[in-house]
């Protein structure tokens, strides 16, 4: 019979060995870092606030990271952001140094079966987003527009990156649902892009959400150059305009829509690859939370005009499954307006 004394030693022995075993991962995965670059990859323009962000993040989340690595961010762009994470799925290193900032609607896109997608959304690891968003709808104000119902009355144009961004896709899913005359117009390289377009007069409304608008054009906010005439995704208690999804018009509409609205719930979120190993996941996971509790970070982004309201890699990633798990009859509904 074992004793009760030799049965502590043990369970002592059997917890340092444990514990041993840990601070061997947490240092392995220092050794790994320390002195490597990791790659923070943009999959639109710079000067946007996909772009912001991750340069935000790109700056802090470094000394978070275990071996304090060199953090680099790089625009990839093409195709409204699918040629870059394409690239970080099936061709970029997959050993926890590339990550990537995502277009949120990317999970949806997947779910409805869109033909440019080459990843699997389910099978990435999530890190997290600084805050869900608020996507509106905004109109220039030479524009003549002040209402959903101005838009249904006379053909509006709108600018947008390529169809399957939501820059297309949210004006498109305003024209079938809504009865809005939006005619759309591509090849815009990002939203930067799209906004000088608005100023030159070449296209009179576009997609955004509303913490970019406060944190890229305060100005024009403040001078009302854009009227925003229609928001979805959790409401900004700081925005009067109509809910896309209140103005559904049966609950079906209105199941479609959220679907096609689903990254507001993502923000502009960070992931890294399928196939890194769990413990650099868990690494980066940790880095990415402590960096929005950072002050000198929480200062930044209060300087930039965001809100850090954070969405964590792990709920973020029970929501990517959620996404992917939408019936199909919504789904083929949805491809049309996604694609």
């Amino acid at each position: 019979m074992v004793s009760r004394r030799e049965l502590a030693v043990a369970l002592c022995g059997a917890l340092l060995l444990s514990a041993g075993v840990l601070d061997a991962k947490a240092d392995s995965v220092a050794d790994f870092y320390r002195g490597k670059t990791v790659n923070v990859l943009i999959g639109v323009g710079v000067g946007g606030e996909y772009d912001i962000q991750a340069r935000l993040v790109a700056r802090h989340i470094g000394k978070h990271i275990p071996g304090n690595p060199t953090v680099v961010a790089q625009n990839m762009t093409g195709a409204g952001g699918l040629k870059m994470l394409n690239y970080l799925y099936s061709v970029a290193p997959r050993d926890g140094t590339q990550i990537g900032m995502i277009q949120n609607a990317f999970p949806a896109l997947q779910a409805v079966g869109h033909p440019g997608v080459q990843f699997d959304a389910g099978k990435m690891h999530w890190l997290g987003t600084i805050a869900p968003v608020v996507e509106t709808m905004a109109v220039w104000h030479t524009s003549g527009i002040k209402s959903i119902d101005d838009v249904k009355k006379r053909e509006t144009i709108a600018g947008a990156s390529a169809r399957g961004a939501i820059t297309f896709f949210y004006p498109a899913m305003m024209n079938e649902l809504l009865g809005t005359r939006f005619k759309i117009v591509t090849g815009y390289q990002g939203g930067n892009a799209i906004n000088l377009a608005m100023e030159r007069g070449e296209v009179e409304a576009r997609n955004n959400t509303w913490s970019s608008w406060k944190a890229t054009r305060p100005a024009w906010l403040a001078e009302k150059k854009i009227t925003v005439i229609a928001q979805a995704g959790p409401r900004a208690p700081d925005l009067d305009a109509p809910s896309v999804e209140a103005l559904a018009r049966t609950p079906e509409d209105r199941q479609l829509i959220e679907l096609v609205v689903s990254g507001t719930q993502f923000g502009r979120p960070m992931t890294t690859n399928a196939g890194v190993p769990a413990e650099r996941v868990k690494a980066l996971r940790e880095a990415y939370a402590r960096t929005m509790k950072d002050p000198e970070f929480l200062a930044e982004a209060k300087k930039l005009n965001f809100e850090v309201n954070p969405v964590l890699g792990e709920a973020m990633q029970k929501t990517v499954e959620k996404i992917l798990a939408t019936p199909k009859p919504i789904a083929a509904r949805a491809k049309g307006l996604l694609e």
